[in-house]
């Protein structure tokens, strides 16, 4: 399996989660089950499923966390050179040149992404015509709504 992108900060999230997961959510769950089999008949019993369901969802997370941190290349942003170039972690101010509207944007992994904050995944359209230029370029973006370019103002490594 190939290696995943992840900002350090990223990564400290998905370990909490985790951890969070392991500690708390895990023995909560074992709990549910062991009241829900002191009821009786399993067959019929809502809360026996509900709490298996949720069991099954809990352990399937816990796994998928361990395979993206396993196979993460966590990337410390602050440690790279400033170079006003566009990379993986970078944070980049851009005008989108047709509406007049600044935007700020953090490149991230996929987990990691989040529109409302501003995190955009490395793979998403935007952050592909971002990559590589570095500040005062002007980049295009051919969109479903046509062409929207973006003057990239200031990357910074935050």
């Amino acid at each position: 399996m190939s290696k995943v992108p992840l900002t350090a900060r990223g990564a400290e999230k998905l370990r909490e989660e985790l951890d969070r997961l392991k500690r708390i959510e895990r023995p909560r769950i074992i709990e549910a089950i062991a009241e829900a089999r002191a009821h009786g008949d399993l067959k019929e019993n809502a809360e026996y499923h509900a709490a298996r369901e949720q069991q099954s969802f809990v352990e399937g997370r816990i796994k998928d966390i361990d395979g993206k941190l396993s196979n993460a290349q966590i990337i410390d942003v602050t440690q790279l050179p400033a170079t006003g170039r566009v990379v993986f972690g970078a944070t980049v101010r851009v005008l989108e040149l047709d509406k007049e509207e600044e935007l700020s944007y953090q490149i991230v992994g996929e987990d990691e992404a989040d529109l409302k904050l501003g995190m955009i995944s490395i793979g998403s359209p935007i952050a592909r015509c971002l990559i590589g230029k570095s500040e005062g370029d002007v980049t295009s973006l051919a969109a479903p709504g046509g062409v929207r370019e973006f003057e990239i103002l200031e990357v910074r490594y935050i």
